[in-house]
């Protein structure tokens, strides 16, 4: 003789429902991101600036660098090349080559509208009637 179960499951469906229904109803209400990173980068065109923000937060500054001169890395670009500013804000950028550099293309894009994510720009600086690399 076969015994009949449907209203085992039907119980045990009830009660599963029920206990996922007070869990979710038990979470905090996720917050709105209210801000984000933006990150400068400072393409290897192997000449020096600096790139800024406004509003400030983005101070970011690359050494000129001649790759054929001896074997070391380019540096490190220096200064604060992330910062975090409002969603929602809108961030332009001037770039300043250093002496004896010229800016070869950037900052692009500019101006940033601050986003929930990853939010960039970059610029290159190439050396005055020298070497500058593709990117």
């Amino acid at each position: 003789m076969r015994k009949n179960r449907k209203g085992a499951w039907r119980a045990t469906g009830i009660v599963t429902a029920l206990a996922t229904a007070a869990a979710i109803a038990s979470v905090a209400p996720v917050q709105a991101q209210s801000t984000a990173q933006l990150s400068a980068w400072v393409s290897d065109g192997w000449g020096g600036g600096t790139i800024t923000s406004q509003p400030a937060g983005i101070n970011c500054h690359q050494s000129a660098w001649d790759p054929y001169a001896n074997n070391e890395p380019q540096p490190y670009p220096t200064g604060t090349c992330t910062a975090s500013f409002e969603v929602g804000a809108t961030v332009t950028f001037t770039a300043t080559p250093d002496s004896g550099s010229y800016i070869n293309d950037g900052p692009t894009p500019n101006p940033v509208t601050i986003r929930t994510g990853y939010n960039f720009t970059w610029v290159m600086f190439c050396p005055d009637g020298g070497l500058c690399s593709a990117g």
